[in-house]
């Protein structure tokens, strides 16, 4: 692989699943060139705060070169300003590559942010808040329909409908459902189907107890299941002058949840002497 970004014997090409969608909105075709990375600018209005681990990519670009061209905008005088890429672009800087492909484009400042948006929720790491709120902010802005976001986005509407709904999810719930390990997207749309925010609330606190499975968290939102029975620590002195029984308000409980119990209750009679 050269340090141009491409390898050897590799014709420049773009890649439609980026532009396809302002294309048909502008007169002139996108154009493919090498581009020097020092000309290169990021998008200050770039809706990625993360760009997260990117040693593979680096690798995969010391490797092979950059396969995918950055999409960009002319900026300042002989200078470029990133549509897309940006993971791209900060890999191939580690990488000391000296140009890049990229698809130069003659957009404006609401296409910029709009396919911005798109590349971020065709991403395939992202957590469900993440997407829920990439497909709002979507919306709000270029106030799209849930089906033209799906034909964007290559998912179904039901999906976007779906995922749309956890934006509704208040910050204090969500943090609740951080702390109670509730990441799936099926767990929490059965918290963000529950008819108000008191009752989010309790949902989340019932899963975390309880330790439920999806099927029977929908079950408790749908007041078709019965309550998770408590696990009960029982012991008796071989002597039998006493008996000690701690219940727990969760059904499954670790050697360590025992052990952290006997201990606190310990603490407490010491502290009370």
């Amino acid at each position: 692989m050269s340090k141009r970004g491409l390898p050897n014997n590799f014709k420049l090409r773009h890649d439609v699943h980026y532009v396809e969608h302002l294309t048909s909105k502008t007169s002139g075709a996108p154009v493919g060139r090498m581009i020097p990375i020092d000309k290169l600018v990021p998008n200050p209005g770039q809706p990625r705060i993360e760009t997260g681990d990117l040693t593979d990519l680096i690798s995969s670009i010391r490797e092979k070169g950059v396969l995918e061209p950055l999409l960009v905008r002319p900026s300042d005088v002989g200078r470029f300003m990133i549509i897309s890429g940006e993971r791209r672009y900060r890999a191939s800087l580690e990488a000391g590559l000296i140009e890049l492909p990229c698809i130069e484009m003659d957009v404006d400042d609401r296409a910029v942010a709009e396919i911005s948006l798109i590349e971020n929720l065709q991403r395939k790491d992202l957590t469900p808040f993440e997407e829920a709120d990439g497909l709002q902010a979507l919306a709000e802005k270029f106030g799209y329909t849930h089906e033209e976001i799906a034909r964007k986005i290559g998912k179904s509407r039901t999906s976007i409908t779906e995922a749309l709904s956890l934006a509704l999810i208040p910050a204090d719930v969500r943090d609740l459902c951080r702390r109670a390990d509730i990441g799936s997207k099926s767990m929490l749309l059965q918290v963000v189907r529950q008819p108000d925010v008191d009752s989010m609330r309790a949902f989340v606190g019932t899963v975390r107890a309880g330790g439920l499975t999806r099927d029977e968290a929908r079950k408790v939102r749908q007041g078709k299941a019965k309550k998770a029975k408590s696990y009960v620590f029982r012991y008796s002195a071989k002597n039998q002058a006493y008996a000690l029984t701690i219940k727990f308000r969760k059904s499954q409980v670790a050697r360590g949840d025992i052990e952290s119990a006997l201990k606190d209750a310990l603490d407490h009679v010491l502290e009370t002497e």
